[in-house]
């Protein structure tokens, strides 16, 4: 019976590692014992030098899922693929509940449907300014333009609310809300 497990896979390699495994089923004879390899990942966009790229991001760098029927053959045909570290669990792999598998599939499903932001950066959300004119200053995010890679900051210089247009995401980074100003 097939089942889910994770694979533990040399960083950055994990599509190398899945082609490997899928190239080398028919001729090793796996192609009844392995049936998926599946590399997470999301489409993730940003804005680099005023362009906007959307990039595919791996949600698991490092790892894995195979589906397949754990034998000792179909154990040594992954184990010694170039690329394969070990199986999540050592010598006696336990594979991922179904009820996981389901989340994890209708999770991916998701995000194929859109393009994640890079940075998750709302209206009202707390910044802290660490380049520029306004370099240390605290302020409140008035209003994101993801599409430009854009913000503005409502920031207090002299006890009087002043608006920081034009900024970049990389010149703040986030405050966490439970952060006191004061």
């Amino acid at each position: 019976m097939h089942k889910w497990y994770v694979i533990q896979v040399i960083s950055s390699q994990e599509k190398k590692v899945k082609k490997a495994l899928e190239d080398n089923r028919d001729s090793q004879g796996m192609i009844e014992l392995v049936d998926e390899i599946l590399v997470p990942t999301e489409n993730v966009a940003e804005v680099k030098k005023g362009q906007q790229k959307v990039s595919e991001k791996k949600l698991w760098p490092g790892y894995i899922l195979v589906k397949m029927n754990l034998t000792d053959d179909s154990w040594m045909y992954v184990k010694n693929t170039n690329g394969v570290i070990e199986f999540l669990g050592g010598a006696k792999p336990e594979p991922i509940a179904q009820s996981e598998v389901d989340v994890i599939l209708q999770d991916l499903e998701e995000k194929k449907k859109g393009i994640t932001q890079k940075h998750n950066i709302v209206p009202g959300d707390k910044v802290k300014i660490v380049d520029g004119v306004f370099v240390n200053f605290i302020g409140t995010v008035t209003d994101v333009f993801h599409d430009k890679g854009r913000l503005s900051v409502l920031v207090s210089i002299f006890g009087r609310d002043t608006r920081v247009d034009d900024l970049e995401f990389w010149q703040v980074e986030q405050v966490p809300a439970d952060t006191d100003l004061s």
